[in-house]
């Protein structure tokens, strides 16, 4: 006899076993076939992950971003240091020397 023969007539009962054939079926069909199967909730569960994190950081911008205008509208001095800084505004007679690294 040779290997496969030996291999086929001992897993036969096995394979051939209703309940095993029952779960195989069953397992391909939450699988691959149902409109929800296995594969498109995970996939949707990482997409889920994916956008708390998006939301996370989007609050803390949010967060952030209150603060500073906040700070803008209150904060005189803060305001002056802001458009310096950024839009590269002068008082009268001064000069301004914007260096690129």
């Amino acid at each position: 006899m040779s290997l496969l023969t030996k291999i086929w007539t001992v897993s036969k009962p096995i394979i051939l076993n209703k309940y095993i054939i029952v779960l195989l079926v069953y397992f391909v069909f939450l699988t691959f076939i149902v409109d929800h199967n296995l594969i498109l909730r995970w996939e949707t569960a990482q997409r889920i992950k994916v956008l708390e994190k998006e939301y996370e950081y989007y609050q803390k911008e949010i967060q952030n971003n209150k603060l500073k205008m906040s700070k803008l509208q209150n904060d005189k001095a803060y305001l002056e240091k802001f458009a310096r800084e950024e839009y590269h505004m002068k008082k009268k007679g001064e000069e301004i020397f914007v260096i690129k690294e």
